[in-house]
């Protein structure tokens, strides 16, 4: 679990999978990549009861390269990332097995009944990805999808692919992106209903919001996995695609 600057999140996450989920054999991992606020550490190593470890990792701000440390610093064979504010359907912890594919779950809405299961591949507002058809019906087995939310994915540690090193900031390094690069290399993109998740987006990011961090990172990303950049250069629009493109070729 990454976390930056949000110590109130964490703890409720923390304290829904102690008593819902069946943690056998499992560690809860914190990767605090803002370093600045006690409370985190002290509450983790006071409070954890051996299970909770607290790492810090703040060579390099955002939350693509948070959580590749969340892979770093892992010791499971199998590690699921999941954001600081997110809540798991009971028994989505109870049978994991290990794969090299990227597995991802449901989105559940606020209202408990209605869910998405994958994101399309279209630009709207400042992302590339939106969230698909709204279901109230879970598939009975996993399926394959374009791509989905990063508030919740899970594969092997040792074949984690990774985010762009060189991305900073948040925004533009994660979605689409990561399935594009998991399929490229010969594996499953995969929706298992049993990992249905909600997020809490109604909350400030704590992270300092720069639209050319952005910009960089999607420029980064695509270039990385050989798509093309010119949507992003028609969506974003010229002069900040060419800002960020000078920027982009200093990392």
């Amino acid at each position: 679990m990454p976390s930056y600057n949000n110590f109130a999140e964490v703890f409720f996450t923390v304290q829904a999978l102690r008593m819902y989920q069946n943690m056998y054999d499992t560690e809860i991992l914190i990767v605090d990549n803002y370093g600045k606020d006690p409370m985190l550490e002290n509450f983790v190593k006071g409070q954890g009861a051996g299970q909770v470890r607290y790492e810090k990792y703040t060579e390099c701000t955002g939350p693509a390269n948070a959580k590749n440390a969340v892979f770093d610093l892992a010791k499971g064979e199998m590690v699921m990332c999941m954001d600081s504010h997110v809540m798991l359907m009971p028994g989505a912890l109870d049978e994991i097995k290990p794969t090299d594919d990227l597995v991802q779950g449901p989105l559940m809405y606020n209202d408990l009944k209605n869910f998405c299961l994958e994101w399309k591949p279209e630009w709207r507002g400042h992302m590339w990805g939106i969230w698909g058809d709204t279901v109230q019906t879970l598939p009975n087995e996993p399926k394959d999808i374009w791509g989905m939310g990063m508030g919740l994915f899970m594969t092997s540690k040792s074949g984690w692919l990774r985010f762009n090193a060189k991305c900073r900031g948040f925004g533009g390094a994660e979605e689409g992106i990561i399935h594009e690069k998991y399929r490229q290399h010969g594996r499953r993109v995969i929706c298992d209903p049993r990992l249905a998740w909600i997020h809490h987006f109604d909350r400030p990011i704590p992270y300092p919001l720069n639209l050319i961090d952005r910009v960089i990172n999607y420029i980064i990303s695509f270039e990385e996995i050989g798509l093309s950049t010119t949507p992003i250069m028609e969506h974003f629009g010229a002069q900040m695609f060419n800002s960020a493109m000078l920027e982009a070729r200093k990392r």
